[in-house]
């Protein structure tokens, strides 16, 4: 419309080559020849995202994030100095806007602060892109494509002084409990729970192993809602065939995280996102941890309470 030269390429076209893994695959390596070429002839290049090519032609699509993560991919290949995303968020807040009206976008994130928050359920960029602009250094802004407000940078550039503080809540409903009740507590039990649910691509997130008493334990670990039903199938009669009590499931879960580098090498974190938590009366299920997180697993029907408590506690409505 503005009577500048473009041209349209399909990933193939564009050279992003993947595996053949159905609906999810990864990208391999990207050959940017073609879209070089385009440039150099004056035409802006239009790419189709999501969508990749095997060594044997096949078209491929990239699965969730797939176009972050083509986008990203092509920056690296063409050596670029930043890959700009422009989506339907003004950037990266301290906590979702829609469940804390006062979050604070930030100005820029680190790599690892965005990976965990991404991981843990901020929507706004998905993992995969981040953890490929970290490993290339390739900086990422987050911008709206509907105002002109500054965005937020994603790059491994932070400040010498880390600060001390929590930097965002992460929060994820999509969160299913299995336990596995009356387990002998023996070498091999958990590899032969979780290798059965490798191979049928199934991910677990916690892991929890209840301390043993008379040789018998608990073990209970999270997947995704989506493939409790399929994770079921697989563990139950492994769990009869190790002799456990009961294999249980709870569908009725959610996630809360607090993230920030500035959490590394201070103590009380922890203690003021129980303290924040049981303030409000909302117990914890199971709790995992990194060392810039903090990750609870709560009734869903309290995430929005946690998060609004926890963005208080941590006081990030504050301006840095």
């Amino acid at each position: 419309a503005m009577g500048y030269e473009a041209i349209s390429l399909t990933g193939a076209q564009a050279g992003i080559r993947t595996d053949a893994t159905y609906s999810r695959a990864r990208i391999q390596k990207v050959d940017p020849e073609r879209v070089i070429g385009e440039l150099d002839k004056g035409n802006i290049v239009i790419v189709a995202g999501f969508q990749g090519v095997t060594d044997e032609m096949d078209i491929t699509t990239l699965g969730r994030g797939g176009s972050d993560t083509t986008a990203v991919a092509l920056a690296v290949s063409l050596g670029a100095e930043v890959c700009q995303i422009y989506t339907d968020v003004e950037g990266v807040y301290t906590a979702d806007p829609r469940l804390v009206p006062e979050a604070k976008k930030l100005a820029e994130i680190g790599y690892d602060e965005m990976l965990e928050l991404a991981t843990y359920g901020a929507k706004v960029m998905h993992p995969r892109a981040v953890e490929l602009g970290e490993l290339f250094n390739v900086p990422i802004l987050v911008a709206s494509s509907f105002s002109d407000s500054p965005g937020t940078l994603i790059h491994g550039g932070a400040s010498m002084e880390v600060r001390n503080k929590v930097r965002g809540i992460a929060h994820d409903l999509d969160v299913a409990k299995i336990t596995v009740v009356g387990v002998p507590d023996r070498p091999g039990i958990a590899a032969s729970v979780f290798e059965p649910l490798a191979k049928a691509n199934i991910s677990i997130d916690t892991i929890v192993q209840n301390a043993s008493i008379n040789k018998i334990t608990d073990l209970t670990f999270t997947v995704a809602k989506s493939q409790l039903k399929k994770a079921m199938e697989v563990v139950k009669p492994i769990a009869q065939s190790i002799g456990a009590r009961e294999c249980t499931s709870d569908a009725r879960l959610g996630k809360v995280s607090i993230i920030g580098t500035g959490m590394q090498n201070t103590p009380g974190f922890a203690a003021r996102m129980f303290g924040a938590l049981s303030g409000q009366g909302i117990n914890i299920q199971l709790i995992t941890t990194s060392e810039i997180r903090i990750t609870c697993i709560i009734d869903e029907a309290r995430v929005k309470d946690a998060v609004q408590a926890l963005h208080r506690a941590f006081e990030l409505e504050i301006e840095e």
